[in-house]
């Protein structure tokens, strides 16, 4: 059985994006990068121009910080797509006040229908303490439920911690 999609979890600053990149490197397809941050400050401006140096050439990139089941259903099957990030696509659509069970739903449905083999990376924020905030403690929640609907949906799931990967189902 080939892998569909892989869900590549870990902390901030972990190795995640890193690690989705290689196995994106080592595919024989074509490499699409779907980014979800939006560039709202200096500081995303120098992480995002930071990720591009690092990624190199050979990427088609599509920049959708809400709509991304709109770019999962135009992919082809020889295409491998990574989209980086699941957290920034919900903290954009939680800061926008949408629906979010509606764009959880939206976006699962767009993963199970996408032709591409996907590689998707997500934050781990539940290992902390308990945020201080409704908005913090709100977020920590919806996305430990986005995370857990993902892994269900996955092949392959594999935590990375310090730059290393553990999966968690299927193999590395």
């Amino acid at each position: 059985m080939s892998i569909q999609v892989t869900l590549i979890l870990g902390g901030a600053a972990s190795g995640k994006s890193s690690y989705a990149e290689q196995i994106c490197f080592n595919s024989d397809k074509t490499r699409s990068y779907l980014a979800t941050s939006q560039i709202v400050d200096h500081e995303m401006r120098v992480k995002i121009d930071k990720h591009v140096v690092q990624r190199g050439e050979g990427w088609t990139t599509y920049e959708e910080h809400l709509n991304v089941s709109a770019v999962l259903d135009s992919l082809g099957r020889q295409t491998i797509c990574l989209l980086d990030c699941a957290t920034m696509w919900l903290s954009n659509h939680l800061l926008t006040g949408s629906d979010l069970q509606v764009a959880q739903q939206d976006l699962l449905g767009a993963i199970s229908r996408c032709k591409a083999e996907l590689v998707i990376v997500s934050n781990e924020v539940g290992m902390g303490i308990v945020p201080d905030n409704a908005l913090a403690r709100q977020f920590r929640e919806v996305q430990g439920r986005l995370n857990i609907a993902l892994a269900a949906q996955a092949d392959r799931v594999i935590q990375v911690t310090a730059g290393l990967p553990l999966a968690l189902k299927g193999t590395l």
